[in-house]
């Protein structure tokens, strides 16, 4: 009986000895399947830092669409044909005239500096651009992460990162506004302002000095918060170019966002957008906050026409577009 039970012993052990094995041995499967799972996550979500092409020289002038020659920013070597003022004076009824313009471009020159260099471009150096739009589509879509992963990070008008972190990440490098939509700054981020009337770059001047007192459609900030060594004002000819060569002059004039996206296409090497496009009823909603006017879609914008072009330069693999949920 006593070598029986001895004999019992030793097979019941060599058995447990085999399930540990052999639990030890599906733990290490398992682990290895899901750094290699991981390891495919970052590779598909995340941008690599090195480029696949240049943007300028290649698919963009193809499509007879990108003009690297249009300065993006004012400054005084840039300087705008009276021709473009017409146009630019257009947009929200400017009264006042073409020498007006240029005495308060001069003002506001001798303020800021021309262009400060956001990153600079490196033979060996791939800059990454996350352009986020504010579509409620950012709601729940988990892109925090990705966006703060970019080399440089645009945002516009009144977009929110606060309590939203999870879906838009936390940097801000540059921030494109008008005075209507103005918002603080902190000191690391770079002030664009786009400008639509005369009365705009007067409202940078004093809102760095004496304060702003005049009145708009909107209310506006009187003063400011930001860094006055990284603001940039865009160039009114190019948001004609935008207008005229991107959008063949649809809309009265391009948004903000699309803006945007074409200056990342200047500037950047590789360009991943977020937060574009309208929701469910063709509306342009925000993520932080709850839609209004039910009737709105894209205002006075051609919100298709935009969201078709970024499409089209997604499927041809020239921009990467994350479009949410």
């Amino acid at each position: 009986m006593k070598k029986q039970f001895l004999l019992r012993s030793t097979s019941m052990s060599a058995m447990i000895s085999k399930k540990k094995l052999f639990a030890c041995l599906l733990c290490v499967s398992v682990c290895i399947i899901l750094k290699k799972h991981v390891a495919n996550m970052v590779l598909t979500h995340f941008p690599q830092r090195s480029c696949k092409k240049c943007l300028p020289e290649c698919d963009l002038g193809a499509m007879k669409r990108f003009n690297k020659s249009v300065e993006p920013f004012l400054s005084a070597k840039c300087t705008l044909s009276e021709v473009a003022f017409t146009w630019w004076k257009g947009l929200q009824n400017e009264k006042r005239d073409f020498i007006s313009y240029k005495a308060t471009v001069d003002h506001l020159l001798k303020m800021f500096p021309a262009a400060p260099d956001v990153v600079g471009a490196s033979p060996d150096r791939c800059r990454t651009c996350a352009v986020v739009g504010n579509s409620a589509n950012l709601k729940g879509s988990l892109y925090g992460t990705l966006i703060d992963f970019h080399d440089v990070i645009i945002r516009m008008n009144q977009g929110h990162t606060k309590g939203y972190e999870a879906d838009v990440g936390t940097r801000t490098n540059i921030h494109i506004m008008y005075p209507e939509s103005a918002i603080d700054l902190d000191d690391n981020t770079h002030l664009v302002l786009v400008p639509f009337k005369i009365m705009d770059l007067e409202w940078l001047i004093q809102a760095f000095t004496t304060g702003f007192t005049g009145e708009s459609y909107r209310p506006i900030k009187s003063k400011i918060k930001a860094n006055k060594d990284m603001v940039m004002v865009v160039n009114p000819d190019f948001m004609r170019y935008v207008h005229e060569t991107w959008l063949e002059k649809k809309g009265t004039y391009p948004s903000t966002g699309f803006m945007a996206f074409v200056l990342a296409l200047h500037i950047c090497d590789e360009v991943h957008v977020f937060g574009y496009g309208a929701d469910k009823d063709g509306n342009w909603d925000h993520y932080w906050e709850k839609l209004t006017d039910p009737n709105l879609r894209t205002g006075i914008h051609p919100g298709i026409d935009e969201y078709k072009i970024i499409q089209q330069l997604a499927e041809k693999q020239i921009v990467t577009f994350y479009t949410g949920l």
